[in-house]
């Protein structure tokens, strides 16, 4: 009996919190998150894995039960999707629905048309700097302490909201994956929670820009930076000063230009901030 009692109790250890997790809003529409539950915990079962189509999705445990944590891209198609739920030899599809959402559009004047229009030579720096940012974002490190509630970077007038439709000189654009803080130049940047710096770099359209994996593919990105005072491989602390903010890369104005990476989707940053006040 003692051993049975050890081997739960060395179980329950090793599991996120079996209380309320700390989860971001869930919103099913295009840029959202949406939290799927997977059924109740078992001292006798290995926690399940999700998947969205290749790639893993983030799962931890919330009220006594599992829950996947979807991160859906700007691009998703309303309508049913799916993810597959893999618990020990069983396999087994979760449906799940995401609503349509209409995002405003943001027309930009840029002084530099250099920025719009790209030279052979920008062009070709900027379609190097995207594959390499495409990898960073499918970045996954499997972890047992993910924060998926942050808190804001940085005190400052949000200037631009997440999803707006962009357009640059009349010019169509992708849309604006991130939220912008209009800040003055060199205002400390914080880490919205702990972390590992991934990657840093001064990108054509970004600035200089830190990435910061929070584990189980929910990455948050600084970008537009004066100044980055963290290297790849450091451990971060929330609300550790990281850098200042700036106007380098594409902006028309001093700011920080910050993301939130989830399973490879860039999603609504303000999704994680609903419980800042309580915290």
């Amino acid at each position: 009996m003692m051993q049975i009692l050890a081997g739960l109790c060395s179980f329950f250890l090793l599991l996120p919190s079996l209380g309320h997790a700390a989860l971001p809003q869930s919103s099913n529409v295009p840029g959202g998150v949406v939290t799927v539950p997977l059924g109740f915990i078992s001292a006798s079962e290995d926690p399940p894995q999700a998947w969205m189509g290749e790639r893993p999705v983030f799962v931890t445990a919330n009220d006594g039960e599992w829950v996947a944590v979807i991160g859906l891209a700007l691009n998703m198609k309303p309508g049913s999707h799916s993810i597959r739920i893999d618990s020990g030899d069983v396999s087994k599809t979760q449906i799940f629905e995401v609503h349509p959402k209409q995002y405003p559009e943001q027309h930009i004047a840029l002084k530099d048309k250099g920025k719009v229009h790209l030279s052979p030579k920008n062009a070709a720096r900027a379609k190097r700097e995207i594959a390499r940012i495409q990898m960073l974002k499918r970045h996954w490190r499997k972890t047992n302490d993910t924060d998926a509630v942050f808190t804001l970077p940085a005190e400052g007038r949000m200037s631009s909201p997440f999803g707006l439709r962009r357009f640059f000189n009349g010019a169509p654009r992708s849309p604006h994956a991130g939220l912008d803080v209009a800040l003055p130049v060199g205002t400390p940047i914080k880490a919205v929670t702990h972390g590992i710096v991934l990657a840093t770099d001064d990108y054509f359209f970004n600035g200089k820009t830190i990435f910061i994996d929070h584990g189980n593919g929910l990455i948050s990105m600084y970008c537009h930076l004066d100044r980055i005072e963290a290297k790849a491989g450091d451990e971060v602390v929330k609300g550790q000063h990281i850098g200042t903010s700036g106007q380098t890369g594409r902006a028309t104005g001093p700011h920080l230009h910050w993301s939130v990476v989830l399973n490879g989707n860039m999603v609504d940053p303000e999704l994680f901030l609903t419980r800042r006040s309580s915290e």
